[in-house]
């Protein structure tokens, strides 16, 4: 017995109390590594998250356009002058449009036909006109075959009328028919007949004439007066050749501000102090070359019309190199008079 080891009871005691300390700390350290590696885990995660965002953000930016002026594309182009030509060619453009030239418009009258007619005389009517243009066509205006050999003349005449503003009503059934027997209407689709509504009416019978045939001259008449065709005719062979000239009775007048009296004008103020009309040749009868009519044609959506057919087609003639000829045997009291050829 006395050579095996012995244990004091001290000695288990101090075992017994070492074992239970160190449980809690291996507890403690589990934890903490847990931690540790949870920790890791999401900075890793939050490092890749802003890698792939930074990679996004740079691929997004890269993609999108760059945003740049005018000037900061011609400063990278090296082509400074580009813009001075630009001016120049909408400088060219606007020149050319005044003047009536469209190249597709010149095939379309070059091919149209072969003999250029000589004039396409308008002349204003309404749906209560009917026996007004019954008398045209026993005086001034020819009808039947003699309207036709007109025509091989090089003058077209047309009663020139819109639509109802209840399309398909009696009204236009009534123009639609006498059109049928006659065969001397320009029923303009597009345009609402009524008395406010002539100034638009003159610019689209302008601009539908210009588009269907092909003549030196294009005149609107009043359905009021009589004229000597064969004067008028006279007057026009002899002005045959001349580009941009705006012909009529020339006369201006004071624009009637206060609303209610004849002849009223809305938009009064525009013409300055002095109340004034400028330059223009009066509504009854006024004639425009083939280049004039096809300035109102190609810039008709951006005209402005005013109260009165006679002011609006002056106010866009004022715009352009026109050559205005008044004559005084186109005037209100010649015309009924009778005209009187050169």
């Amino acid at each position: 017995m006395e050579g095996l080891p012995t244990t004091t009871q001290a000695e288990r005691r101090w075992r017994s109390k070492n074992l239970q300390t160190s449980k809690p700390s291996l507890v403690m350290a589990f934890f903490s590594c847990v931690a540790w590696l949870y920790v890791a885990g999401r900075l890793w995660q939050d490092a890749e998250n802003r890698t792939l965002l930074s990679n996004l953000l740079k691929k997004n930016i890269e993609q999108r356009p760059k945003v740049l002026t005018v000037e900061d594309k011609l400063m990278v182009l090296g082509c400074k002058d580009l813009e001075r030509r630009i001016v120049e060619v909408e400088m060219d453009l606007t020149l050319a449009k005044s003047q009536g030239y469209l190249k597709h418009q010149l095939r379309q009258s070059e091919s149209s036909s072969e003999q250029k007619l000589l004039a396409v005389i308008g002349v204003y009517t309404g749906f209560g006109s009917h026996l007004k243009r019954n008398t045209f066509r026993g005086s001034w205006m020819p009808k039947g075959d003699a309207l036709k050999k007109l025509e091989e003349r090089g003058v077209v005449i047309r009663f020139v009328i819109g639509r109802s503003a209840n399309r398909g009503d009696s009204l236009d059934r009534n123009i639609d028919e006498e059109n049928r027997k006659t065969k001397d209407f320009l029923i303009l689709e597009g345009h609402e007949e009524a008395q406010e509504e002539l100034p638009k009416k003159v610019k689209l019978f302008f601009s539908t004439a210009v588009q269907n045939w092909d003549a030196e001259f294009y005149i609107k008449v009043d359905d009021n007066i009589d004229i000597d065709l064969e004067g008028l005719i006279g007057l026009l062979e002899r002005r045959r050749g001349q580009d941009s000239a705006y012909i009529g009775c020339m006369k201006s007048g004071e624009v009637v501000a206060e609303e209610g009296r004849p002849w009223y004008e809305p938009e009064w103020w525009k013409f300055g102090d002095e109340k004034s009309y400028f330059r223009h040749a009066s509504g009854s009868l006024l004639i425009l070359t083939k280049n004039l009519a096809r300035y109102i044609n190609i810039n008709s959506a951006s005209l402005k019309t005013y109260a009165h057919d006679d002011i609006s087609v002056g106010s866009w003639i004022m715009g352009v190199q026109a050559t205005y000829i008044d004559d005084n045997r186109l005037c209100c009291s010649s015309i009924r008079q009778g005209f009187h050829p050169f």
